[in-house]
Formats: structure tokens, C-alpha cells, sequence
């Protein structure tokens, strides 16, 4: 028994040392109902094909607040797909967690995976990552009607754009979020971008309900962003101070567009090549 036991140990042993599992975030710090993207890299060393995602079970989370107090779970994670790691290769499993999770207490906490590796009947446990779930500061909110499909005649479903603000180390976060009119049920909250604290945000809706905003986040750069009703970044741009301050104005087809400054292309811009936005060309919410 002793040596069967042995064995056993040594095999768990071995597997650990040949094949390693991580958490990895994105960030360290989030807003209540932000998304918590979890990645978990498997790093395999071990001369074999891990084959993994067959078993449904294979991949599990667990959830911690500060003194190892279990957070409450609202469902489980979907994690779908079969997939393979080959040797002296590495693969990492992306879930958002945030759905599935009671984390809209403020407070410091830690997730960790577990995963089944069942083609060697052994499992491996991930070290803890730790997180920040931290409350922002509301600097501007709006209820507004969420626009009925063509022909429907019942009265518009009311929901709610704010703009938050966070500090994380040494600089500030401008966060958006849409929720129903109670705030009841959060249809998304992200960043936007770096917020420069001593301007002043300019949100405006135009007549699809789109939020369109524009902020400063640098001495001379300004942040365009379009969120749709169901939360959906559209646009992303940027414009330079130049001989006129960028504003939000409506053309003469009551659009809003970027009037003043001048527009810089970033790779990151949505959509590129694209200097004014009308409320057509933003994606209209889910009906």
C-alpha cells in the first residue's frame, strides 16, 4: 500500500512539474459588472499532446474574497470546445467570469482554475491571481428610450447611460455603463480611455439613442467614443487641439459630429479612415 501510494505521489509530482496552469487577466482592477476576461494558460513540457475540452468538467473556477470567503456563484462558466496543446507549447482558455459571479461588492479578491486532465486521471490547481473590485465615481447619467423595432406600437423599453470614474495607481479611468432605469440589470460597463481629471467629459444622444462622447486625455488629445444602447463601442477616434478645440456639434441633418481640432488615425480606431459619424452608421441595439 505504502508504494501504491508512493507512486501515486510521485506521478502527481511529475505532472506538475511538465505541465503548469496559470490565471492571467487582462487588468488587476475592475468596476462592478465590468467583464473579468480569465485566461488560463496551460504550458505543456511533458513530450505529449494534451487533448483537452471533451469532458465538460474539464475546466473549473474558483472565486475568493478577502479572509477566503467563497463568492456566490450565479451559474457556471460555459467553457466549450475541444482543443489541443502540443509539446513545448503553450494555450490559454479565455472565459469572462463576471456573469457568473457575485462581484459588485467592492473589495480585493482572488480566482483560481482547476483543470482535469483526464487522458492521465490527474488534475492540476492553478495559484491564486488576485483582483480589485473597486466602486467608481458617477460624474454624469441619463435615462433614455431604447428605439422599437419598425411598426411596434409598445412604449419604449427605458434604460440608463453613466459615466464613472476610477482611479487605478497614477492615473484615472473614464468607464461608461448602461444599465436598465433601475439599475437593476447591467447590460455592459468598460473603459473608454484616460481621463485628464481637471476637463470636463461632453456626452450628447442623438436621435437613435447612441452615446456619443468626447473627452480630453492628454494635454492636447481628445478621445471620440459611440456606445449603442446595448452597450456596444462603435467608434473610437482620436482629435488633436490644434487652432480650434475639438467640440460635439449636430450638422445640418441633426447628426453629431466632431467640429474643431483635427483628427489623428490611431490603430486602434473604430472603424478607421472615418471622420464624422452620423447616428445611421452606428449599429442599432438587439431587439
Amino acid at each position: 500500500m505504502l508504494s501504491l501510494l508512493g507512486f501515486s505521489f510521485l506521478s502527481v509530482c511529475l505532472v506538475r512539474a511538465q505541465v503548469t496552469v496559470e490565471v492571467v487577466l487582462e487588468d488587476d482592477y475592475f468596476l462592478p459588472g465590468e467583464s473579468l476576461v480569465t485566461g488560463v494558460r496551460i504550458t505543456n513540457l511533458s513530450g505529449q499532446t494534451l487533448k483537452l475540452g471533451k469532458e465538460p468538467d474539464w475546466l473549473a473556477f474558483s472565486v475568493e474574497a478577502r479572509d477566503n470567503f467563497t463568492v456566490q456563484t450565479l451559474g457556471d462558466a460555459p467553457v466549450v470546445g475541444e482543443f489541443e496543446v502540443e509539446s513545448s507549447t503553450a494555450a490559454t482558455k479565455r472565459v469572462d467570469l463576471a456573469p457568473y459571479y457575485q462581484l459588485t461588492i467592492p473589495g480585493n479578491y482572488k480566482v483560481a482554475a482547476n483543470v482535469k486532465i483526464y487522458q492521465w486521471q490527474q488534475e492540476l490547481t492553478s495559484k491564486p491571481k488576485s483582483f480589485v473590485i473597486s466602486s467608481g465615481r458617477t460624474l454624469w447619467e441619463q435615462e433614455f428610450g431604447v428605439p422599437n423595432p419598425s411598426g411596434s406600437g409598445a412604449p419604449p423599453e427605458v434604460r440608463k447611460y453613466a459615466l464613472q470614474l476610477a482611479s487605478h495607481l497614477k492615473e484615472k479611468r473614464l468607464y461608461v455603463r448602461v444599465t436598465d432605469a433601475v439599475e437593476g440589470k447591467i447590460y455592459r460597463v468598460f473603459p473608454v480611455g484616460i481621463f485628464v481629471s481637471s476637463s470636463r467629459p461632453e456626452p450628447q444622444l442623438d436621435k437613435l439613442s447612441n452615446l456619443h462622447l468626447l473627452f480630453q486625455t492628454g494635454a492636447r488629445v481628445f478621445n471620440y467614443s459611440v456606445v449603442n444602447p446595448d452597450g456596444q463601442l462603435n467608434v473610437r477616434q482620436s482629435y488633436e487641439y490644434t487652432a480650434t478645440r475639438p467640440i460635439l456639434k449636430p450638422d445640418k441633418e441633426g447628426n453629431i459630429i466632431v467640429a474643431g481640432g483635427i483628427r489623428r488615425p490611431m490603430a486602434n480606431d473604430l472603424p478607421p479612415g472615418t471622420n464624422s459619424i452620423r447616428a445611421n452608421d452606428v449599429k442599432a441595439p438587439k431587439s
